[in-house]
């Protein structure tokens, strides 16, 4: 899951994600923010140990989902992130709106409607303009099996790249 609901500020963002509880919206982003942060200890702890850390939605969906909504400038967005550990990475598995919305449970959460959709993924393709971050693009259409044979192939050359490489601060 992209956000740990299992700490105080986790289940602030669960009960807001499903819609029983409404926060202002710089509140929801910067609690985001927040429950990323609350996992950089571990996340370095683990890195130092040589094990890969693999994170799904990150700061990236936090800045795209939050400028989505139209009142936010992508670089207030970014700030809170600032410092967050770099990734190597940044897999983007790509999927047409129309795709995404015939797949189950969509619609259950909070953001989740095809035209905020829309503007969710523009504001991925101005984050993607960030040539000091690696990003791939995959295609979320393929099999599931062609799919993680692609990921798989292109996370282990990205393993061996970055072996001896110190780790990176995002957005500085």
């Amino acid at each position: 899951s992209p956000t740990d609901r299992t700490t105080e500020i986790g289940q602030l963002i669960s009960s807001y994600l499903v819609k029983e509880k409404n926060l202002e919206d710089h509140t929801i982003h910067l609690l985001f923010s927040a429950n990323r942060w609350e996992h950089v200890p571990m996340m370095k702890e683990k890195l130092h140990q040589g094990i890969t850390v693999v994170v799904d939605r990150y700061a990236f969906s936090g800045v795209a989902f939050t400028s989505a909504k139209g009142n936010f400038c992508l670089d207030w967005c970014k700030q809170p992130d600032v410092g967050l550990p770099k990734p190597d990475l940044i897999l983007f598995l790509q999927l047409s709106p129309e795709e995404a919305a015939e797949r189950g449970n969509f619609g259950h959460e909070r953001y989740e409607t095809s035209s905020f959709q829309e503007k969710v993924l523009r504001s991925f393709y101005c984050l993607m303009e960030d040539k000091t971050l690696n990003w791939k693009i995959m295609d979320a259409s393929k099999s599931i099996e062609d799919l993680h044979r692609e990921i798989k192939s292109i996370t282990e050359e990205t393993m061996q790249e970055v072996q001896n490489k110190p780790l990176g601060e995002l957005w500085k």
